[in-house]
Order: C-alpha cells, then structure tokens, then sequence
C-alpha cells in the first residue's frame, strides 16, 4: 500500500473565536488532500479538461480528535479503502506534531457530464496502487454517528 502525504500550515485566518483552527478548514485541508491524490491517479487539471470528468464526494464523516493551533504544521496522510467501477473510498488523517488531531472518510462518484462514469483503466490502477488490504482498514472507518437515548434522556425537537 502506498500512502499520499500532503502538507499545509494553519494561517491565522483560519483560527475561530475559541483560538482554535475552525471547523471548515479541516475540511478545506482534507480537500486539498483528495485534489492531491486525484492528481496523483492521473485526473489532474488536464484530464479534467479533456474528459469532463471530476471525482464528486457524496458523503463525508468527520472526526474532530485534538485541537489545531495558528501556525500548526498539518500532515495529511491518505490512503484508498476501497474502490468500484465508479466509486473510491477514501481515508484521511490529519497529523499534528505527530499525532493525528483529525480523520475524515470520504465516498466519492466519477462524475462526467452525463452522470457516473467508470474510472479508466490507467486511473484505476493508480488508485488500486494506493489501496491497502481490507485487513489493514483504520479501526473508525465505516462508523456513523451514533443516535442519541442509549441510557439517557433525548430531547426530542418539538414539531416546526
């Protein structure tokens, strides 16, 4: 298994009123992260261009696990979980000082102009070189967010 590494720091706008990095650019790291791992499977701005096809995330889990000061140095480590003729799952662990302060799961769609589109053979390969055995999953990959009232009181919303 192969693992793709991208890098980044904390800019001081990206610190919410509590000091910490806001939750939006997490995600706005992770992103960067899943653009470098398309460039590194062959769909880059040129195949983009030339095909019309992109990849679209259709379903996110994020993990909030430590907080992230201003001028943190950020390592995001991402691996392939698992892909389809059309679909790549994607693990994301963000690495503070090294230790992970966040992870994100991604479901993402090949997407051309007319709706999903298999990945070419070339993408393909490049993607199944950065998957890992299923033996080797993170412990939290596949995991919801719990529903509330295990042993407890929930609050139910009144009616709107």
């Amino acid at each position: 298994m192969a693992e793709l590494q991208h890098a980044d720091t904390v800019r001081p706008e990206w610190i919410d009123y509590n000091g910490h990095l806001s939750e939006p650019y997490y995600v706005l790291v992770f992103g960067d992260a899943t653009t470098a791992l398309m460039e590194r499977a062959g769909m880059d701005a040129a195949y983009r261009e030339a095909t019309g096809c992109s990849l679209y995330t259709v379903e996110a889990h994020v993990r909030y696990l430590r907080e992230v000061a201003d001028g943190a140095a950020l390592q995001v480590r991402t691996r392939v979980l698992g892909r389809d003729a059309k679909r790549l799952r994607l693990w994301h662990e963000l690495h503070v000082d090294g230790r992970i302060a966040a992870t994100e799961e991604l479901m993402c769609l090949h997407v051309g102009a007319d709706g999903t589109r298999p990945f070419p053979d070339a993408v393909a390969a490049e993607l199944d070189a950065l998957a890992g055995p299923a033996a080797e999953e993170p412990e939290h990959a596949g995991r919801a967010i719990s529903p509330l009232g295990r042993g407890g009181t929930v609050v139910q919303r009144p009616p709107t």
